[in-house]
């Protein structure tokens, strides 16, 4: 409570996909999670921080998976999203910046949480897909909301993209994987704060997921398709956090 909510990581995993595009190289992709901004640890001014760690890597995309806001819990207090927005504004990858919205968004409001990003020039993809050029050739970036507090249209998200063409999917809630068909290279997804509390022996207790810690955190390959969770960076309902630490998520994805 005292110590490890408040030690954001920057944590490298390389993500081997076995059907990635030879001719796309690797790419390096930093996912930010859950910033619920205004939980204890988590202030703008810690957001601020998180954006320079970002941009020091130097990553080829970055990835925004929700919930930039926070609703009760114990010792935080609500920050609306345009603080927040504004100090994302900063952040920087050659192929551009995307989000998705997640259920504390909503449960806010979506359409004024994605205004306010994309007034400062984040592209917000829900339920939509986006173009972006590696090494002249096209990898499609697709949204889809929130499986909690939305409908969750995958085939809308996708309907953008032409068949045989690379594609990665981000979403806010990882349970949304099961569902995700085996065109899509890669989906990440946030929520489950990675159980926020994972204890020897025991375990992850407490995951906010119809799967228990199936989806918890991490990279998940299931039949052929792979997934990525980031544990996230704030804290939800209480502010504990003990070996799950706030996590920049920067991701080395290819072959």
């Amino acid at each position: 409570m005292g110590i490890e909510p408040g030690r954001v990581v920057t944590r490298e995993t390389r993500v081997p996909i076995a059907r990635w595009p030879a001719d796309l190289g690797p790419l390096r992709i930093a996912a930010l999670a859950d910033l619920h901004t205004g939980a204890p640890h988590i202030t703008v001014d810690k957001v601020r921080e998180i954006v320079r760690s970002v941009n020091a890597a130097r990553p080829d995309l970055i990835v925004l998976l929700g919930d930039y806001v926070i609703h009760g819990g114990v010792g935080g207090r609500f920050v609306a999203i345009e603080p927040t927005a504004a100090v994302l504004r900063d952040l920087q990858a050659p192929l551009g910046v995307f989000a998705v919205l997640g259920n504390h968004d909503w449960w806010y409001d979506g359409p004024r949480t994605a205004r306010a990003l994309e007034a400062v020039g984040i592209r917000v993809l829900e339920d939509t897909a986006a173009e972006v050029a590696v090494q002249g050739r096209p990898l499609w970036i697709a949204g889809v909301s929130d499986a909690r507090a939305r409908p969750a249209a995958i085939a809308r998200a996708l309907a953008p993209v032409p068949e045989g063409a690379p594609v990665i999917v981000l979403t806010h809630n990882p349970d949304l994987f099961v569902r995700v068909p085996p065109r899509v290279l890669l989906t990440l997804a946030g929520h489950t704060h990675g159980g926020q509390v994972n204890l020897p022996v025991l375990g992850r207790l407490i995951v906010p997921s119809h799967f228990g810690d199936r989806y918890a955190i991490g990279h998940i390959r299931e039949d052929g398709r792979d997934l990525f969770v980031s544990p996230g960076i704030g804290t939800s309902i209480v502010p504990v956090r003990f070996r799950v630490p706030p996590e920049i998520s920067l991701l080395t994805v290819g072959p």
